[in-house]
C-alpha cells in the first residue's frame, strides 16, 4: 500500500485538466431535436450494469453537434445518471466515442495520465463508494447527484501499471459474463423463433399437408382446439404475510417472490428470492406454495414479466402463477405467455395501477395444438432452455467471484506484481 495515493476526483480533475460536467439542460436539447437517425445521446435509462444499453437510445441530427460539442464523449469517459439510482455509471468504450452526454447525466473525463479509466470505472462500482455517493446526494423527494458531490469523491489508487493489471483481471470476469449472456440471448432467440414459426405462423413440420378449419380465432390447423385458460392449465395467486409478525419472516426458508425480484434479475429462471417466509407465515396468509418449474407472470403495475422458478416457491399478490401439465408443458407454456403479453396488458384495468385479475385471465382464449406437435416442440426447446440455465448459473458464480475480488484488489489487500 506504500505506493498507493489518495486524492479526490476534483483534485485529479484539476491536475490533469479534466472535465466534471453536467450534460446539456433541457433549454439546450429540446424534444424536437431528437430524430430516428443521427448521433446517439446517452440518457440515464441507457446506463445498465456499467455499460451503455443501445436499444432505444435517443439520437439527434448531426446538425446539432457543433453547438453541443462540449458534451461529446470520449473513450474512457465515465457517465453518471444524476437522479434516482445514485451511483449508476458506465464507461464509454471506443465504439461510443463521439456520442453525446445527454440531459440528466454527468460526465467525467480525466484522460489516462493519472487514472486508468477502466480502473476508475471499477473503483467507482464498489458498494462502499456507491453508498458514500448516495449519502451525499441531495433532494427530499428524489436524490440528485451534482458535480460538487463528484468532485469530493475520494479515490485511492496505485501506479498506472498496477491499475491496469487490476482492471485487466476484473475485465476478464466481465468478458466471460458477457460471453455467457450472449449465448443465452442466442438460445432464447432460437426457442422464440421456433415457437413463432410453429404456433403463430403455423409452419410446423408437415404443415403443408395439414388442412385448416375455421374457429373463433380464425383459420387454425385441423385438430387444434380453442379453449380458455381456465380449461387449459391451473393458475395460482399470491399473498403477503403480515410484516408486523416476526414469526412469519424471521429465519424463513420458503422462497417468496415479489415482482421486483423478476424485474431486477431479468432472467428466464429464478433460483432464489430476495425474501423468504416461514411455514407459519405461509399458513397465515393467502400465499400458496407451487412446485418448481412453474411459470410466474407479474400481473399488476408492470404486467408481463415472466420467469420460471427452479425450486418450490410462493409469491405476493402481484402475480399469476401458471402450472404446466401434460397437454401444456413447461416451455410451450412459457413461450405462449411471452407471445400473449400484449393481450394481458390490454385486458388490464385499474385507476391507481393497471392489473389483470385471475378472473379475467381465466377467460382468455388459448389455442391448444395437437399433442404430437407440442411434444415435438418441447423436445426441441428443453435443451435450449437448460443450456441457458447453465449459463445463467455460470454468470452468477462469475459475478460472485468478481464482487469478492473487487474490494480486495481495489484496496491493495491483494498485492499484484507487474512486469
Amino acid at each position: 500500500m506504500a505506493s498507493w495515493r489518495e486524492a479526490t476526483l476534483g483534485e485529479i480533475c484539476d491536475q490533469v485538466g479534466g472535465i466534471i460536467r453536467t450534460g446539456p439542460f433541457g433549454s439546450q436539447l429540446h424534444e424536437s431535436d431528437y430524430s430516428g437517425e443521427g448521433i446517439p445521446v446517452v440518457m440515464p435509462k441507457d446506463i445498465v450494469e456499467g455499460n451503455i444499453a443501445t436499444d432505444g437510445v435517443a439520437r439527434v441530427s448531426p446538425k446539432h453537434i457543433d453547438r453541443l460539442s462540449q458534451h461529446k464523449l470520449e473513450a474512457g469517459d465515465i457517465v453518471y445518471g444524476r437522479r434516482g439510482d445514485i451511483g449508476r455509471q458506465a464507461l464509454i468504450r471506443t465504439e461510443q466515442k463521439g456520442w453525446l452526454c445527454g440531459t440528466g447525466c454527468l460526465r467525467l473525463s480525466f484522460g489516462e495520465s493519472v487514472l486508468d479509466p477502466l480502473f476508475l470505472h471499477y473503483y467507482l462500482r464498489q458498494d462502499d463508494v456507491v453508498s458514500w455517493i448516495s449519502n451525499q446526494a441531495v433532494g427530499a423527494t428524489m436524490p440528485n447527484l451534482n458535480t460538487g458531490i463528484l468532485r469530493t469523491v475520494p479515490v485511492k489508487f496505485p501506479t498506472l501499471p498496477v491499475q491496469r493489471r487490476i482492471a485487466g483481471i476484473l475485465a476478464t470476469y466481465d468478458a466471460l459474463i458477457e460471453n455467457s449472456q450472449r449465448r443465452i440471448r442466442i438460445l432464447e432467440g432460437m426457442a422464440r423463433a421456433l415457437y413463432r414459426e410453429w404456433f403463430v405462423h403455423f409452419r410446423f413440420p408437415g404443415h403443408k399437408k395439414h388442412p385448416h378449419v375455421a374457429s373463433a380465432l380464425g383459420e387454425i390447423p385441423k385438430g387444434w382446439e380453442v379453449k380458455t385458460i381456465a380449461d387449459a392449465f391451473e393458475i395460482f395467486g399470491g399473498g403477503t404475510p403480515s410484516r408486523k409478525e416476526n414469526e412469519y419472516w424471521l429465519d424463513g426458508t420458503i422462497r417468496w417472490f415479489s415482482p421486483s425480484d423478476l424485474t431486477r434479475a431479468g432472467t428466464i429462471f429464478m433460483d432464489d428470492s430476495s425474501d423468504h417466509i416461514t411455514e407459519i407465515g405461509l399458513a397465515k396468509s393467502s400465499a400458496r406454495l407451487f412446485p418448481a418449474r412453474s411459470v410466474m407472470l407479474t400481473s399488476r403495475a408492470t404486467i408481463g414479466v415472466i420467469a420460471i422458478n427452479t425450486h418450490e416457491a410462493c409469491t405476493n399478490q402481484g402475480f399469476i402463477t401458471c402450472l404446466p401439465n401434460d397437454r401444456v408443458p413447461l416451455y410451450f407454456l412459457f413461450h405462449w405467455l411471452i407471445e400473449n403479453v400484449p393481450t394481458f396488458q390490454r385486458m388490464a384495468s385499474g385507476a391507481t395501477f393497471k392489473e389483470i385479475s385471475r378472473g379475467v385471465f381465466k377467460t382468455i382464449e388459448f389455442l391448444q395444438p395437437s399433442p404430437e406437435i407440442v411434444r415435438h416442440f418441447e423436445k426441441a426447446a428443453t435443451p435450449l432452455a437448460e443450456q441457458a440455465l447453465t449459463h445463467q448459473r455460470k454468470i452468477q458464480n462469475l459475478r460472485r467471484t468478481r464482487d469478492l475480488l473487487l474490494p480486495r484488489l481495489l484496496s491493495g489487500q491483494v498485492e499484484l506484481a507487474t512486469d
